[in-house]
């Protein structure tokens, strides 16, 4: 505790890696660097901020410590990456979890028991939290300081960085197409590759399965292999995806694009297009929509 009425945190860098530069603005943290994993077995809160390669398995002494940690009571996080060293760690097992959008396939490929939800900014599960990339690690750092010190230093801070002071985990990170490669001499490849050509028609599973030539139960299994998703998340995001590019790139009315996306109505686009990217259709063409023509 500081000789101030507020308490004061030690931010522990450990094994090279910055927990804390950000924290210096207004005095709340003291800084304390260079600590090897013992820190994180007395630690009250472990951020891993990123992992080099999400392919390269942590250290067992890394994950040991962790799970160590975890289990006497301390909250842990993972930011980006990151949330492949808490997945790693068992961590995240049944568990809702997030990560960049486009490792969050991949994430749920290497660990079929963590409960991914890509897109989100972060998530706060308690006593494990993950987050996306880049700006999503510093909302979450804002929503920790938050609980810990309060909205005023919260909001302070986010004045200092330039950043809003308050965006929920529940917000969508706007994704891009993370352009999944497809192998056409795969059946389950081909067919999506059939599908993505046809996304304004109905296209139920069976009938993608039956594409295939599997049976319902192995074309799905196979195509979480793939994708990481089950195959109606996976067409559904497809189609906000091709929404948000007509979106961006024409001034068809939305009806139309919902029309050409396989979509019945713009009322039915609607909440699938609010769910992955936060914005009505109308909103997202007014932030990054082509301008209207003036006459």
């Amino acid at each position: 505790m500081a000789d101030s009425p507020a308490q004061r945190y030690v931010v522990v860098v450990f094994d090279g890696v910055s927990l804390g530069i950000m924290s210096f603005a207004f005095g709340v943290f003291d800084l304390a660097v260079y600590y090897g994993l013992d820190a994180i077995r007395t630690a009250d809160l472990v951020i891993i901020p990123n992992w080099r390669d999400p392919a390269e398995p942590p250290p067992p002494s890394l994950l040991e410590a962790l799970r160590a940690a975890h289990a006497r009571g301390a909250r842990v996080a993972g930011l980006c990456s990151g949330a492949f060293v808490l997945a790693a760690a068992g961590l995240l097992d049944d568990r809702p979890a997030t990560t960049h959008w486009a490792l969050a396939g991949r994430l749920a490929q290497m660990y079929p028991k963590v409960k991914v939800q890509p897109g989100l900014l972060f998530i706060d599960d308690g006593d494990v939290l993950t987050a996306g990339g880049g700006a999503a690690g510093m909302d979450l750092g804002l929503h920790l300081l938050r609980g810990h010190c309060g909205a005023e230093v919260a909001n302070r801070l986010a004045r200092y960085m330039v950043v809003p002071p308050h965006r929920s985990g529940g917000q969508a990170q706007y994704i891009e197409d993370p352009g999944l490669e497809l192998d056409e001499a795969d059946p389950v490849g081909e067919t999506l590759i059939w599908a993505l050509e046809r996304l304004d028609q109905a296209l139920p599973v069976q009938t993608l399965a039956r594409r295939a030539r599997m049976s319902r139960r192995t074309f799905d299994r196979r195509f979480r292999e793939i994708t990481g998703t089950a195959p109606l998340t996976w067409l559904t995001h497809q189609r906000v995806l091709r929404a948000q590019q007509l979106l961006e790139s024409s001034r068809l009315p939305v009806e139309e694009v919902a029309r050409r996306c396989g979509f019945s109505s713009a009322a039915a686009l609607r909440p699938h297009f609010r769910r992955f990217t936060g914005s009505a259709p109308a909103a997202y063409r007014s932030t990054f929509g082509e301008p209207a023509s003036v006459s």
